[in-house]
Formats: C-alpha cells, structure tokens, sequence
C-alpha cells in the first residue's frame, strides 16, 4: 500500500511540475519561488479543509457540510469581533475550533449512533448551517470596516518572511502526519476504511473512530473559518458556498479513495496544490474559468479511474497471496 501511495504520489508531483514548466514558457515569472510560495499561501486553506475531509473519507464516510461549518463558525468570530473588538485574535481562533468540534461532532453523532450514512446526514447539515448562519446575522453581512486590524492583520503577517497563513497550513500538515502515521487514531481510521469488520475484531470502535473523525473535520473547518474571513474581509451567508467540491476534489485527485482506507497526508495536501496551480495559472494565459472547471473534473475523473485500478490491482495480490499459502 506505501509502496502504491508514492507512485500516486510521485505522478502528482510530476503533473504539477509540468503545468508549472508549460505555464512558464509563456510567463516565466509565474516559476519564480516568490510567486510559487504565494501560490501555496493562496491554497492553503483548500490544503488544511482537505486535511480534515480525508480522515472522514479514510474511514469510508464523506463531510459535505464543511464549508457550511466554515460559514457559520466565521460568521460567528467575525460577529463577536464587530461586538467586542477587544477579544484577542488566538481566542476568537479558540472559539472557533470549538464552534467547529461541536458542529462536526453532531454529525458524528448522528453517523454513529444512529447508524446514518454519512453522505445523508451531511447533506442535511449542509443546509442546516448554512440556514443557521442567515438566522444568526439576520442576512446581514460583516465586512472589513466592522473587523479590528488585528483580526484581518494576523494571518497576513510575516514570519521570516513567510505569511503566518502559510506557516499554520505547514504546521496543520505536520501535525496530520504526526496523527496519521505515529497515532493509534491513525491506525484505527486506516484500519476501519480497509474493513471495518476486521477492525471490530482487532477490538477498534469503527463508530466512535468514525465520530472522532468528524469531530476533526469540524474543528478544521472551524479554523478556516477564521481563515477565510479574515483574508478575504468579509462574513456572509455566501462565503465558501459550493466549496465543499473543492475539498472533495483536492482528495479524490491526492489519491484519497473514495472507498476509504487508501491516502495519505503527502496526496491530500498534493491534490489541494494542484487545484491551486489550475486556478492561479489558468487566468495568467487569458483560459476562461470554464476551461479551468472542465480541466479540474477531468483531473478528478482521471483520478478516480487510476484509485479504482489501483484498488483492483491491491485486490488481486492479497488473492495470490492467500492461494500460495
């Protein structure tokens, strides 16, 4: 299974630098390092949101409501900013991680206690939040006059000449490696994507592995809700809406199987980058927004034929093996 996620790997990486190297033969500054590390810094939070999504569909389930989660936990922070101007920027960020957990562990709750699929409580969520957004600002908006300096300054700030957003996706992405590779939790979600039933016999919850799962999704949303609103200065009940294809692309086309199970940090964060690069160098060469759409589901679709051969082909191995013996 390593062996497989480095060649998927290993692709992306080579298809991100040819559209790099194609890009740079008509604009040679776009490769420049400047303009490539503004490229990450613009990606980064498709890059965290799609950090919390694969754990959910690691272990076989999907979150369609997280960009309504980063909705309402930014219209939220955004709210109690305009109110109480004073509240230090790292608390607003406290609440709204919390906000999140608490709106990701409802659907978890709902997926394991009741035995929901995911895809259908999430799709009642999605609208649940995104209405609850429009109840609790009155459709009203919070734009960047109502926001302190503080609250819109902090993520753009540099840090050895690095903005802090980006240095938090570093830090987000470090922090996932660390969960999923060197963390019982970690081998639980792998364990419970690749068979649940044998996960049950091995003694893992598969369903509260299943909660804990949204509960990270939902505190990752919750931080991109401070994220988004604070870079692009401005709280609605639009923001981020459709967003959740996004994500859900950023994985599919990291080599995040569907099926659960298959994935890793490195082709998450590899996925979210090379949407990334489509969407910043597309305009560059004059491409109509519609080209990038279309470019973007055939990477997807390309992705998903190249997962299912993969898991096929996994499939057939774990076969011979088990006629040799």
């Amino acid at each position: 299974m390593k062996m497989l996620l480095r060649y998927r790997e290993a692709w992306l990486l080579l298809a991100i630098a040819v559209v790099v190297g194609l890009i740079s033969t008509r604009f040679p500054a776009f490769a420049r390092p400047g303009n490539l590390a503004q490229v990450f810094n613009d990606t980064s939070i498709l890059m965290i949101l799609a950090l919390g999504q694969m754990v959910v569909i690691l272990t076989r389930g999907i979150d369609l409501s997280m960009a309504s989660n980063l909705c309402f936990t930014g219209m939220v922070v955004a709210m109690l900013n305009a109110a109480h101007p004073g509240i230090p920027v790292v608390i607003l960020i406290l609440i709204a991680l919390a906000v999140g957990l608490v709106l990701g562990a409802i659907n978890g709750l709902l997926v394991w206690r009741l035995n929901i699929p995911s895809i259908v409580v999430t799709l009642g969520t999605l609208t649940i939040y995104r209405g609850a957004t429009f109840v609790l600002s009155g459709g009203a908006w919070v734009n960047a006059d109502k926001m302190s300096p503080a609250f819109i300054g902090f993520q753009r700030a540099a840090f050895l000449g690095v903005p802090v957003l980006s240095w938090i996706a570093i830090g987000v992405i470090a922090l996932f490696f660390v969960l999923m590779t060197r963390t019982p939790l970690g081998r639980s979600v792998h364990a419970a994507g690749v068979n649940p039933t044998a996960a049950v016999y091995t003694g893992i919850d598969v369903g509260r592995t299943q909660f804990l799962a949204f509960c990270i999704s939902g505190m990752i949303a919750g931080l991109c809700g401070y994220l988004w609103v604070s870079r692009y200065v401005i709280a609605s009940v639009e923001v981020a809406s459709g967003y959740e294809l996004n994500i859900i692309a950023a994985c599919v086309i990291g080599g995040i199987s569907i099926a659960g199970g298959i994935g890793s940090v490195g082709g998450a964060v590899l996925g979210a980058l090379f949407l990334g690069i489509i969407a910043n160098a597309l305009p560059v060469i004059n491409i109509s927004p519609f080209w990038q759409m279309a470019i973007s589901g055939s990477a997807i679709i390309l992705a998903v034929v190249l997962n299912a051969r993969g898991e096929r082909r996994q499939g057939r191995i774990i076969l011979k093996k088990a006629e040799a013996t």
